[in-house]
């Protein structure tokens, strides 16, 4: 008998189902393996993993038997499976839905060539000490399953084929290298590409030969199921070697047996709040797993978030700091000052002159809010904000001489008129980084400007001196040497979204630029002052972090609360809200109306209600809201004779720790 997860979105089919073995196949069936199997509820045949083999079933009937086994290859580990079933039940999800993202799609030619392979050599044994901290600190962490909040060290390193990475990634890669010389594997999750380039180019250095593998989406299918498939047990005995995974927020499904490390940096970022059902967040399925495997776990980041901050308050997460503290020079400047004759009024004096300074030695970091020309129009007369005549979208241009277009419909909009005084002039309200880079260039002459953005990204620059780069928030490259000034601007645009979490993403995203200076460089922030300035000048993000968590746990905010939006049709939302009244709950916002597609529009069908409850409570809630989604989905009435079989279309949306809806 074998139990099979079958490959079904229906919500009502996740669970583990008993097949019957054809002596045919019983060789073959082994647990991890891909097989095809009878659905008789939809009359076809279902793609699945075989989770278990036994010999006892508690289903009465005869046991259908299975179709076929598609591989020999056991791509299902039982520590992935653990950790699917376990995180999809905390997101009211199912586990499909996570070995979606935990198994890459199957490469035949791939798959061929590893099972034909041989058992790999032993690794070789090296020693990288964890540099700048306290002595033995993090290796003892590593070795005995410690759980670590670590303050990265700010500042770049040249690495011994002339690399320039930042310090963080070689603080993470030397522990790393920790575990594998130990025997066991680590994994370490960054936000993008960016990071990733820099963390493997250390591990190209430090770690041993053939120990690496990266999975990531930017990789080709074939490239990304051989970096998985090498993390697997060989398949000619069984045995496992270590290896330091590394990728984006999926890489922690990423198996591993053997696991003594798992590592995220920058958890702050919003890339790893994973779009797909069931949404989790990479934090939180790193703290299930080391939970389930005992290993170690670190979080570590120029910033720290509130999530992490209230698990150092409970004594879960160990604060570590660099011994002794390094600290960026920052300079806060009043918003008052402005430099008239560069920037109309947009640069202040001090980071002005500090930028023509700086010009002489090396080059100069400018971080902006925005990318493109020029983001929002208004009417020059009135202050109104320019909108599409169409859709009623903010207008943009692309180039000093374009027409107007509208940035939600691309419409362009050559006869403008302001629809509260009727005036057809406007002015420009929010500059990128395109228009940053023409004004500045006409205001250091001589000098050369560059531009990093989405569109035209930038991952290095030399260190040559009268080099100005324009950068948006997270696409700063890094500068052979550091930065020799970084002038962050556009400080009160950034903290003008409507956010629980602005302050936050403001601090980490100044906090990364500061930490790509050359040391002793000035770092200027434009124009923002209170704490958030005092926490970047002190280097005390920490201390912001309190400060905020103790703010919500004042108004029952995140993370003092858990929370679980609810969205849906108005009857299907109630009926999500009155199964959670069996359960413990804080209390119920709304149900409200969602906005749609459109901002400035409402879907009167959907609404939405943000059910607020606490940690200890959170499998009971899940398992609720999860119970409305199955009953719905089995609710369906059978079709008309003669009419093709089917089920409408999902009306309810659940979303637990929804990072959106504050």
């Amino acid at each position: 008998m074998a139990r099979v997860v079958l490959d079904t979105p229906l919500p009502q089919l996740d669970r583990l189902f008993d097949y019957a073995i054809p002596p045919a196949i019983a060789e073959q069936v082994v647990p991890g393996v891909r097989v095809t199997a009878p659905l008789r509820a939809e009359g076809r045949l279902a793609d699945g993993l075989v989770v278990d083999v036994g010999d006892t079933t508690e289903f009465d009937g005869a046991l259908t038997p299975l179709e076929s086994v598609v591989s020999p290859a056991r791509v299902l580990a039982p520590e992935v499976w653990s950790l699917a079933r376990r995180v999809s039940d905390r997101q009211a999800g199912s586990a499909n839905d996570v070995l979606r993202l935990a198994i890459p799609r199957r490469s035949v030619a791939v798959e061929r060539k590893w099972l034909a392979q041989g058992s790999p050599r032993d690794v070789p044994q090296l020693a990288h000490p964890v540099a700048g901290y306290e002595g033995g600190l993090i290796e003892s962490a590593v070795d005995g399953g410690g759980r670590l909040a670590l303050r990265s060290l700010p500042g770049v390193v040249e690495l011994s084929d002339g690399a320039w990475v930042g310090r963080w990634a070689v603080t993470l890669a030397q522990a790393a290298v920790r575990a594998v010389i130990s025997g066991r594997s680590a994994i370490i999750a960054v936000p993008d590409y960016r990071d990733q380039e820099q963390l493997e180019a250390v591990l190209r250095t430090v770690a041993p030969a053939g120990s690496v593998a990266s999975l990531d989406a930017r990789r080709t299918n074939a490239q990304r199921y051989a970096a998985f498939l090498s993390c697997l047990p060989q398949p000619d005995d069984g045995v496992s070697t270590p290896r330091i995974i590394v990728g984006n927020r999926s890489v922690l499904y990423a198996p591993a047996a053997k696991l003594g490390l798992i590592a995220l940096y920058d958890d702050g970022d919003p890339l790893f709040a994973e779009p797909l059902a069931p949404y989790a967040h990479a934090r939180d399925v790193a703290l299930v797993r080391q939970q389930q495997q005992e290993c170690a776990v670190i979080f570590a980041g120029h910033t720290r978030t509130v999530e992490v901050q209230r698990l150092v308050e409970l004594g879960y997460l160990s604060d570590v700091a660099p011994v002794p503290l390094v600290t960026p020079k920052v300079v806060p400047t009043a918003a008052q000052q402005r430099q008239q004759a560069g920037d109309g009024g947009r640069v202040p004096s001090a980071a002005f002159r500090t930028a023509a300074e700086a010009l002489l030695a090396g080059p100069v970091l400018v971080q902006v809010a925005r990318p493109g020309y020029v983001s929002l129009l208004a009417c020059r007369r009135c202050g109104q904000a320019a909108r599409c005549t169409n859709c009623a979208g903010p207008l943009q241009l692309a180039s000093s001489h374009a027409v107007p277009s509208c940035a939600w419909c691309g419409r362009l909009v050559g006869d403008w008129a302001c629809s509260e005084c009727n005036n057809t002039t406007y002015r420009m309200v929010t500059r990128g980084s395109g228009r940053t880079a023409e004004e500045l260039g006409r205001a250091f002459p001589g000098t050369r400007v560059v531009v990093s953005d989405g569109e035209r990204p930038l991952t290095r620059v030399d260190d040559e001196p009268r080099t100005l780069v324009v950068a948006t928030r997270g696409a700063e490259p890094i500068a052979a040497g550091g930065y020799a000034a970084i002038i962050l601007l556009d400080g009160e645009r950034m903290l003008q979204r409507e956010s629980l979490h602005v302050g936050d993403d403001c601090l980490r995203w100044w906090s990364n630029a500061a930490a790509l200076a050359a040391p002793g460089a000035p770092t200027v922030l434009a124009g923002v002052g209170g704490p958030l300035a005092q926490a970047l000048t002190l280097w005390q993000q920490h201390s912001y972090a309190a400060a905020q968590l103790q703010d919500r746990r004042a108004l029952g905010f995140p993370p003092a609360l858990r929370v679980a939006s609810v969205t849906g049709r108005p009857a299907a939302v109630q009926a999500a809200l009155d199964a959670a009244e069996h359960v413990p709950i804080r209390d119920v916002l709304g149900p409200a109306p969602v906005p749609a597609d459109g901002p400035r529009t409402l879907d009167d069908d959907q609404v939405r209600a943000i059910v607020r409850f606490e940690y200890a409570h959170g499998d009971a809630v899940a398992a609720a809201l999860r119970g409305v989604i199955v009953r719905q989905a089995t609710g369906a009435r059978r079709p008309p004779a003669g009419r093709r079989r089917g089920r409408p279309a999902p009306t309810l949306r659940v979303k637990l720790d929804d990072p959106e809806i504050l």
